[in-house]
Order: structure tokens, then sequence, then C-alpha cells
């Protein structure tokens, strides 16, 4: 190391020992300073530790003498309790137990007792050692040594926390109503004794036509106030005459009805506030009602108008309590009975119209008008002459204002001539399914009855040619040849026959049926020529019903579409079109299509556009006839030379 860095190095550490000589001795007179300080206080408080001892042992809020840097020097037993600490044990800076958000007040009120040598109450929040906050209300003054120099300071602390806790509910509680009423339906007017204003809402001001906000309006004098309201009410003078009566009186007011000029009907309330019986002010309230009163009157004209329709109509009404006793009936129901009101009033009509089966029918129907139910049921009945009559009653609970149930109200109408033809009915109903079993029967019977002779026949003529095949010209054989093909048809017809007269025929097989499966199995059994594609364009629903009946219907609009096709490539499709109560099925081809006028005369029995050796006329029947036993509708769309949409729908 050469010598220049050496004589620098020794001058560096020269003036660091001369610092560290100085600083030390600033040290020792400011510890010497402390020490004399600490002293003086000692000599105070030794001096009045007696007259301290009394005072502490005598105040009831928490007292505390602090340093001038804040520690604490002693405190009281109330102080102890507050701070929930021991002195002997650790020593406590007041600015420690200081909740954070509340240090600027600390700092503020050292520098106002540093300032003034005392301070007002000052209100801040602590952490005690459980972490607890406390609120405190603090008063400080300084303490000075015989030189009149400051050395400590003295705090008085009162614990305000539960005070603080009720006035914050209280505000809660009043920034609540107030909110409630400045949001109230109503428009409300509070006023002290003076007739200040002290609250009002949004309400109150529109209602009023007042161009200002309700905060504006606390503070301001009432006195003159109906003097300048009172020509928006149909009644100027009345109301400011009731108004003042109201004032004088200062007895409740509820209801007090308003009409103003624009049609606006006003409810008015007056409550007067008393308070250790002495008259404080009063609350106005006013409510727009003007729809209950128009409801009301609504109602009233409703009521009398019904009235008179229940007197005068032709449907029987009756009223009757919890017990079924009657309470009421109308002109109708004793002409219906044939009893007057005065023979029924009291009785129960279980009793008097009703035999053993249908009276536990009405009494099963009462336990339900009880539980609030109302639907309608039968009765058979006997009036006043003992003639038996059918009556459909609809019955409803009867409640009063509370909402119980009270009894019941139920409405009578004669049904008797429609039972009359509904029995009728009934049997002819009866008499036609036994007439189409026997005819179903005679038409199996008939077929094979028939088709006996006709087979016997082309039997005999087969003999006759395989006999004598070389006896016969050209000419007979073709006689022949057209015998065979007559009764081949003859057979047909009466098979198709057969097929019409059971097509229509309810069954009772109820089955899941998968219209897909249905397709695949017809497209084994009919004769599709190559020319001709058969497509399924979505996927068939699987329905309930009978899938023998479902193939028909299927078979018997695929094979017209494919015997009637005349394209080089035909083309057959099936759609399917789901609806909410029903499926909408299609079948389209591109065939020789068919004439408008001809679309209601092809779906009757045996009636064929192209008469053909194949084709007796009776398939679109049958089709129609499957169609309407599922209750369902069939219609086509066809243009000539272009082809035939057959439309139908089966219910769900």
């Amino acid at each position: 190391m050469d010598s220049n860095k050496v004589e620098i190095l020794e001058r560096a550490l020269k003036r660091e020992k001369a610092a560290r000589k100085a600083a030390e001795k600033i040290l020792e007179e400011k510890s010497r300073d402390l020490y004399l300080l600490s002293e003086e206080l000692k000599t105070l408080l030794n001096e009045k530790s007696s007259l301290l001892k009394g005072l502490f042992d005598t105040i009831n809020d928490a007292y505390l003498v602090i340093d001038l840097k804040g520690n604490i020097l002693e405190m009281n037993k109330v102080a102890f309790k507050v701070i929930n600490s021991d002195l002997k044990k650790e020593k406590i800076n007041i600015k420690d137990l200081i909740y954070k958000d509340d240090i600027d007040y600390v700092e503020d009120f050292f520098k106002t007792l540093h300032k003034k040598g005392s301070t007002d109450a000052y209100t801040l929040r602590i952490l005690t050692k459980s972490k607890e906050i406390m609120w405190l209300q603090v008063k400080g003054t300084l303490l000075f040594n015989n030189e009149n120099k400051p050395i400590a300071a003295q705090a008085i602390i009162r614990d305000i926390t539960k005070e603080k806790k009720a006035s914050d509910l209280l505000v809660e509680s009043e920034n609540r109503l107030s909110s409630i009423i400045m949001n109230l339906d109503k428009a409300v007017l509070l006023e002290d004794e003076n007739r200040k204003i002290v609250l009002t809402n949004q309400k109150f001001c529109d209602l009023f036509n007042i161009p200002v906000s309700p905060d504006l309006m606390i503070g301001q004098d009432c006195s003159n106030a109906a003097e300048q309201s009172k020509e928006l009410f149909k009644k100027p003078e009345d109301f400011v005459n009731k108004l003042s009566e109201i004032l004088q009186k200062k007895e409740k007011v509820l209801a007090d009805e308003l009409v103003m000029k624009n049609g606006t009907i006003l409810e008015r309330d007056f409550i007067p506030i008393v308070s250790d019986m002495k008259y404080k002010g009063h609350l106005w309230t006013y409510k727009d009602v003007t729809l209950k009163k128009q409801y009301n009157k609504s109602l009233e004209t409703l009521k009398e108008k019904y009235s008179n329709i229940i007197a005068n109509m032709n449907l029987g009404l009756m009223e009757v309590n919890n017990q079924d006793e009657i309470l009421m009936i109308n002109h109708s129901f004793a002409k219906m009975s044939g009893y007057t009101e005065k023979e029924l009033i009291g009785k129960k009509g279980i009793e008097v119209f009703l035999d053993f089966v249908d009276a536990e029918t009405l009494h099963k129907e009462s336990l339900k008008r009880i539980k609030g139910k109302s639907n309608s049921y039968e009765l058979k009945v006997k009036n006043k002459k003992g003639d038996i009559k059918h009556w459909l009653v609809s019955g409803a609970p009867n409640y009063n204002l509370q909402g119980e149930t009270i009894g019941s109200i139920g409405i009578h109408l004669d049904i008797t001539p429609l039972k009359t033809l509904q029995f009728q009915k009934e049997n002819i109903l009866k008499e036609l399914e036994q007439k189409n079993k026997d005819l179903n029967e005679y038409a199996h019977i008939v077929s094979h009855d028939l088709k006996s002779p006709l087979r016997s026949i082309d039997a005999l003529v087969s003999w006759i040619k395989m006999d004598n095949a070389d006896m016969f010209d050209d000419v007979t054989l073709q006689n022949f040849n057209l015998i065979s093909k007559t009764l081949e048809t003859m057979e047909k017809i009466i098979s198709d026959v057969l097929e019409y007269s059971s097509a229509g025929a309810n069954t009772s097989k109820q089955e899941s049926v998968n219209l897909n499966k249905t397709l695949n199995n017809l497209k084994k059994v009919l004769f599709i020529p190559e020319n001709i594609s058969l497509n399924v364009l979505t996927k068939l629903p699987v329905i309930v019903g009978d899938d023998i009946k479902f193939q028909q219907l299927f078979q018997n609009l695929i094979g017209n579409a494919i015997k009637f096709s005349d394209k080089e490539k035909g083309i057959v499709e099936i759609d399917c079109v789901e609806k909410s109560t029903y499926y909408q099925f299609s079948i389209k081809d591109n065939g020789m299509g068919i004439e408008k006028k001809y679309h209601d005369k092809i779906f009757k029995a045996f009636h064929s556009l192209n008469k053909s050796e194949d084709s007796s006329g009776i398939g679109l029947s049958i089709v129609r006839k499957i169609i309407d036993l599922y209750k369902g509708k069939i219609w086509l769309e066809s243009e000539p030379n272009l082809g035939t949409t057959f439309y139908f729908t089966l219910k769900k």
C-alpha cells in the first residue's frame, strides 16, 4: 500500500474518533438532563403521592399520569380495568393502545396539550389487551414543576362504549325510519308544536305541487299552508275549515276523505304527538285511494248486477254451511226442486233430496269443500213430487273475511233430458256394436261361402283345359283364360270387401308400435321395381295402437304410389313432423298425379280412377277408415303429371 493511501486512511480515522467523542459528549449531556428531569418528576410524584392516592381512590373515571412522550406512569383501578394491563409487568405507551384509524386524534391531543396546557374532551377508540374496541372520551392537562416547566400530563378517561353503541343504534333507527318515510306510498308531513316542518317526503311534495325537495322543506312554517293549497281541492273552504278544526281539537282523525279538483280522492290521517303530557307536534298522512274507491264503486255495481242475474238465472243456486244446512236458494232452485225457500232454509239437503248412494257422494264432496277444493259432479235426486231428476252440480267453498271455510255454494243444472238422451245413446251404441259384430261375422261367412264356389269353378276350368288340351282351338283357350282372370278378380274383390269391413272395426289391441320397424317389414313384402326408390326422410315415431292396422295404412298408400308411378325414375318419400298433440305424416311420389276434381272421390269404396286388373278401388277407403278409427285426418295435394302427396295425422 503506498504512503498516500495510508495518510488518507489515518485522517479519516481521526475524524471518526473526533465525531464519536462529540456524540458521546452530547449523549452524556442529554442523559444528565433526562436524569435530572426524571428525578424532578419523581420528586413531584413523591411530594403528591398521598394526594394522588386519595384522588385515585375517589375518581369514578379512569385516571392516568403520562410523561410528555406518552408513556403511562401511573393509573387508578378504573384505568387498569379499562386498559386491561399491569404496569408492574410492562411499560405501556398511550399511542400503542389507540385504534389505528384514530392515531391522528392522539397527535392532535398532544399538540393542543403543549399549546394550551389542557384539552377539551376528545372521542377516540382504543384496543384493549383482549383486542376489543372501546370508545373513550379523554380530557388532559399538563403538570408543571416549581420552575413552571411541563414535566408530565394527567388525563381523565371515560368509557363511553355503551353510550356510543346506543347512539349509533339510535342514528341507525332514525335513518331507517327516515328512509321508510321517504319511500312510503303515503304523503307524510311531520310538524312540531309550532307548526314547523320536521320531516316530509317526496310523495307529499308531488301531491301538493311543491317544486322543492323534501330536505329544503325542513324548518318551513306551515301556518298558511292550508290557504296556499286549498285551490287544489274540489271544496277549498271546506278543506281549510276542517284542517283548522282538527288542529284546534288536537285529537286523532283517521280516513278523513278529501276530493281534489283533478278527481283524486285522498284519505287523510292526523296523529297528535304527546310526550310527558306535553304536546310535541303532529303527523299528517295523505293516501291516494282513488283506485280503491273506484273499485269499490264498481264492485257495488257488479254486486247489484249479479244479484239480479242470480235471482233470475235458470241455474239453481244454493248456499249451505259446513253442516250442510241450507242458508239460501234462488228462484230457479226452488222451481227445479219444487220446494219453496221457506220449506228448505235450515234443512239438510242430503236428507231432503238424496237416497243412500248419492248421499255418500255428497258427503265426500262436502269434505272437499271444507278443504278448499272446487269441482263438478252429478247427483241423482228426488224433487218434491218424488220424480227422479239428474243434476249437474258445480260446488265451491265459501269463505269469511278471515279466509276460513264457512260452507259452500253450489250451482245446479237440471240435466235430466240430457241424461235421458245419453241412456238412449248408450243403448243405441250397444245395439250398433252388436250389429257390427254380427256384420263382421256375416262378412267372414259370406267371404268363405263365396270363395269356395269360385275356387271350385277355377279348379273345374283347369281340369277341363288339361283333359281337352288338344281339342280346343285358340279362341276357346283364350276364353278359358278370361274365365280364370275373372275368377281371380272376383276373389280379390271378396277379400277386399272383407278387409274393408274389418278395417274400421275398433280393436282393443293397444301396444307400442315402432313405425320404423313396420316400414322395414313392408319393404320385404312389397314389390318395389328397380326404377323406383323408397326413401324415409326422418326417423318415424313410436305410437300406440294395432300394428296390423298401421301396416295396412302404410301398405295401401305406398302401394298406390308405386302402382301409379309413370316416370323412368320413380321416387317415393316418407316424412313425419311432430306437432304438440299429434304426428303429421306425408307420403310423396312423382307419379301421374290426380286432378283436383277427384280428390274427394278417391276415398270412396270401389272408386278407382285407373281401372286395372289388380285394383279393386278399395285401398284408399280402407286407409280412410283406419285414420278415422284413430281420430286423425287425411288429405292430399296433387298436380297431374307432377306427382301426389298424401298427408295424414295420428294422435300421440
